[in-house]
């Protein structure tokens, strides 16, 4: 694996009705965990990305970025995923290029096209215009980011003599990452050439992907792999995954409630064919330790974060598991994967 190994957390900052945990203590303790994560030596933080739901799932990551920016100073803040299609690519290209100032270069964007009708309703977005308003977004903000005055013509966009500013700090920009279900969606990403969030079965997504890398005479091993896979370390699973469990059950019943909003999206996830896991991970170190390296290595994952805290529960509550995974587990998995034991 020519790419080293990268872990971190994954927040969508949400409270569903009910909860006894209000959103401005779930904001407060999210900030302290992921301030406690990089001291326990994680290297990523990404936010996640919905609209119009009653439980306030977090719709715009730039804030909290520049929050995460001003309270750490090593991890590498990033989507999954950035819903394109909502997005105005420079607007987008503006605030990106000032967190990259923030942060001292450490802001990467994963772009997904979205599938949830109810959010492209809501913001007047024709849902068959997904893909072309996702492939200008992203030819427009490498445009954007050279540094130089540039025009862009395409069918959603027209822009003339435009200069970005200011410059990024990272040369030619934040590190671009596209999330695919489908096996369009990982030509996409090897054509805009740039690194993967695979969801859905392997030989839809990964594997052209990589194929797609390997027929242009591109390394595949010059590139990431990331995804959320969740793990909760515990000595007594029984004891400790209960109300965890209950929380996470609300998480999937809103995805599956977008999926079924546009059914080939949830025909895609629910295909069992060769599908790359993305279930929780529970036990001692040891059991972590042995499945996530074979996970990694079977996949060729390069990026792992997992959820710092279920949905409507305070993010504390995750602090003693994600501790032990980043001082006992991950030294662990990457010493095997690295070290190809």
């Amino acid at each position: 694996m020519a790419q080293p190994l990268r872990f971190g957390i994954v927040h969508d900052l949400r409270s569903p009705p009910g909860s006894d945990t209000p959103l401005p203590l779930i904001y407060a303790e999210a900030m302290e965990q992921v301030r406690l994560a990089e001291q326990w030596g994680l290297d990523l933080v990404w936010f996640t990305e919905h609209h119009f739901l009653d439980d306030g799932h977090l719709p715009n990551f730039v804030p909290v970025a520049g929050a995460v920016a001003a309270i750490t100073e090593r991890v590498r803040i990033s989507t999954d995923i950035l819903l394109a299609p909502f997005a105005h690519p420079i607007r987008l290209a503006e605030d990106l290029a000032i967190l990259d100032n923030l942060s001292g270069g450490r802001i990467e964007l994963g772009i997904g096209m979205g599938y949830a009708a109810h959010e492209f309703a809501g913001f007047g977005v024709p849902q068959k215009n997904r893909v072309s308003l996702t492939e200008e977004l992203v030819e427009i903000l490498r445009l954007a980011w050279r540094g130089e005055r540039f025009s862009f013509h395409g069918k959603r966009y027209r822009f003339d003599d435009l200069l970005v500013t200011p410059a990024t700090v990272q040369p030619g920009g934040p590190p671009l990452w596209i999330a695919g279900m489908s096996e369009a969606s990982a030509v996409r990403a090897a054509r805009f050439d740039t690194h993967l969030l695979p969801q859905g079965p392997r030989h839809t997504v990964l594997d052209p992907w990589r194929e797609q890398l390997r027929a242009s005479g591109r390394d595949p091993d010059d590139y990431r792999v990331g995804l959320i896979r969740s793990v909760f370390v515990t000595d007594d699973p029984e004891r400790d995954w209960a109300p965890i469990k209950a929380a996470e059950r609300y998480r999937m019943s809103i995805y599956a409630r977008f999926s079924t909003e546009t059914p080939d999206n949830l025909a895609a996830l629910q295909d069992p064919r060769s599908s790359i896991p993305q279930g929780w991970l529970i036990g001692d170190e040891d059991r972590c330790v042995a499945e996530l390296t074979s996970y990694i290595q079977e996949f060729g994952i390069t990026d792992l974060v997992t959820w710092g805290a279920p949905p409507g529960m305070a993010p504390s509550v995750m602090n003693a598991s994600l501790e032990r995974f980043a001082r006992n587990v991950v030294p662990r998995v990457r010493a095997a994967v690295e070290g190809g034991d």
